[in-house]
């Protein structure tokens, strides 16, 4: 971000006391670089950091128009061996060329090892992911009003689609591999990022209008936390068997994929113990409601319990009630999901049980009748958040959320 933004941004919220409290004395940033995978930083508070580097370009490939041209063409690269399309602005394939690259501290080992962990935990993952993660961004208010406000929240089918083709190529057993997808999603990904912060400032429905930017570092760390580290915690709390290489392996997909995504490596953690530390730096005190995320919230239930049930109320009370168990009573309220006298107390007894018998303490013939259930709402909860087997394309915004 160049200075001129970044003085035109303390102008506009007051220097230390933004609209979202951002820069609130005690908030200030004491998170120490050196938990970093790059072990050293310049200490930059990153609710002040954007992408230097992503962002006047595609600030550039807006004002000149090049945003058509630039997704039709990047339609066709869809693998992380494939050349760049012929014909992109110099510009830009110059900056992606750059941005493809795995960084030096990149574990081919780790990376090929985490194959087994998601192959063993992704029945978990799917279900902290969507119900927990998913859900969680909504009672964040910076991420909510992004979403909603931006192009992709007129069209949150779409928007889901797109968010979870990032998630399914970064987990694919051949991720980072030549035949992989995953860098070519992160690239896209992190264009999409530089145009939202770009666009959604000009919106006359930005709640924080005037000048406020989206997507900080910080905010992408919030996010961050929302999946690794709450994937990690939950699997610990349930007491889940993860071996020490099984969770190295995917904490280092993680940091990769950070890396991927524009995070700089000063703040990517290094360890699960430096990355609980900053989750409750970063991520528990910004938690809140917004009417922005109730309406987000609503319509992900919504879409999800059609997916995985159409007509059936019984699905989406008990997604409700999957939801409130992973993220607890008080956020739960916040985004306003129902609680369901029927299904609360299945899912908090059921639920545990249910992981005991995938995990192999309770056999099948004594396995409790929600453990069946559950089994078969996360099969369908997959095939939502995988999308309905159409070619997905991470395509560039070129304007925010219509009127």
């Amino acid at each position: 971000m160049d200075e001129l933004s970044r003085r035109k941004m303390l102008m506009i919220t007051g220097g230390a006391l933004g609209a979202l409290g951002m820069a609130a004395p005690d908030r200030a940033w004491s998170w120490p670089a050196s938990g970093s995978v790059a072990g050293t930083g310049a200490g930059a508070d990153p609710r002040w950091v954007w992408d230097e580097e992503a962002d006047p370009l595609l600030a550039s490939i807006l004002d000149r128009g090049d945003v058509p041209r630039v997704n039709a063409l990047l339609r066709t690269w869809t693998r992380n061996d494939q050349p760049l399309p012929a014909g992109l602005p110099e510009d830009l394939r110059a900056f992606m060329e750059q941005a493809r690259r795995l960084p030096a501290w990149a574990d081919r080992a780790k990376l090929d090892r985490v194959s087994d962990f998601i192959k063993a935990k992704g029945t978990y993952l799917i279900l902290v992911y969507g119900l927990g993660g998913g859900m969680m961004s909504t009672a964040i208010p910076a991420e909510a009003r992004a979403v909603y406000y931006s192009k992709g929240g007129a069209d949150m089918k779409d928007r889901i689609a797109k968010t979870t083709k990032f998630g399914v190529d970064a987990h694919a057993l051949n991720a980072y591999k030549p035949d992989g997808d995953a860098i070519v999603s992160s690239v896209k990904t992190r264009l999409v990022h530089a145009a939202v912060r770009h666009l959604l400032p000009k919106s006359p429905h930005w709640p924080q209008s005037g000048g406020q930017i989206p997507i900080s570092q910080n905010d992408m760390l919030v996010t961050w936390h929302t999946l690794p580290t709450l994937v990690m915690r939950k699997l610990t709390d349930w007491r889940v068997r993860v071996s020490p290489a099984e969770s190295a392996a995917y904490l280092h997909l993680w940091q990769v994929n950070a890396h991927m995504l524009g995070i700089r490596d000063e703040y990517v953690p290094a360890t699960w113990e430096a990355a609980y530390a900053q989750s409750a730096q970063v991520l528990d005190p910004v938690l809140a409601p917004t009417p922005e995320g109730v309406s987000l919230a609503d319509t992900l239930l919504d879409m999800a319990s059609q997916a995985t049930g159409p007509g059936q109320p019984v699905t989406r009370a008990l997604l409700n009630s999957l939801t409130r168990y992973l993220l607890g009573d008080r956020v739960s309220d916040w985004i306003e999901i129902p609680r369901e006298p029927v299904w609360d107390p299945l899912v908090h007894t059921g639920l545990p049980l249910w992981v005991r018998v995938r995990e192999g303490f309770i056999t099948w013939p004594l396995a409790p009748p929600i453990s069946w259930t559950l089994d078969e709402l996360i099969r369908k909860l997959m095939l939502f958040y995988l999308g309905e087997a159409k070619p997905i394309s991470i395509e560039i915004p070129d304007a925010n959320r219509p009127a």
